[in-house]
């Protein structure tokens, strides 16, 4: 567990998008510091679930297979993200803001540590045996992934220890990958508006 980040593990943003959410942490415990706001930290992994924007992985590829629409993947979509569900992550939050010690940072993480790529195509297993015909003649939903340029600044791998809330506010996910995709798929299909 070495190579997980941990709270005290200083921060190395690699891109512009990774510097702007590093630097309002930096910015919230300064004012906590300075000014005795009241604050806590919270660090969490990839989050999926329902009503999540459709610009991130999982609403884009669950939009652009509904639509027959290829869905772009970062390079060979081998980047290792932990995918948490988000009412794993509320319940999380809330624990936080109840329970939490001011000024502290923790982790949340749903502990499903996965590739991008393994991802989209199990999400398209899941769409594969619910949506029957397929759009434009597709056979499997895999046949839209297709693979692009990677973005500058793109980390290989973001896992972190969430052992901190764990053992100080006794939070761990509810849900496992399995059944929270499932519901996750779920939503999207029966909202698909």
């Amino acid at each position: 567990m070495d190579d997980l980040f941990t709270e005290g593990t200083p921060y190395q943003p690699s891109s512009s998008y990774s510097a702007s959410k590093a630097s309002s942490d930096h910015l919230v415990q300064a004012w906590h510091r300075t000014y005795g706001l009241p604050v806590v930290v919270t660090n969490c992994s990839n989050n999926y679930g329902s009503c999540y924007f459709p610009g991130k992985l999982i609403p884009l590829a669950f939009l652009n297979a509904i639509a027959g629409q290829p869905i772009p993947v970062y390079s060979e979509g081998d980047q290792i993200r932990d995918w948490s569900y988000g009412e794993d992550h509320t319940r999380a939050l809330v624990n936080v803001v109840f329970d939490g010690e001011l000024g502290e940072t923790y982790n949340v993480r749903g502990h499903n540590e996965h590739a991008n790529l393994h991802m989209v195509e199990t999400l398209y297993y899941l769409l594969d045996v619910r949506i029957n015909p397929k759009p434009r003649g597709i056979q499997a939903f895999r046949e839209l992934i297709t693979f692009v340029t990677d973005r500058p600044g793109h980390d290989k791998r973001y896992v972190m220890d969430a052992s901190k809330i764990a053992s100080a506010l006794g939070w761990t996910p509810q849900e496992t990958f399995e059944s929270s995709l499932v519901k996750t798929v779920d939503w999207f299909l029966a909202n698909e508006d």
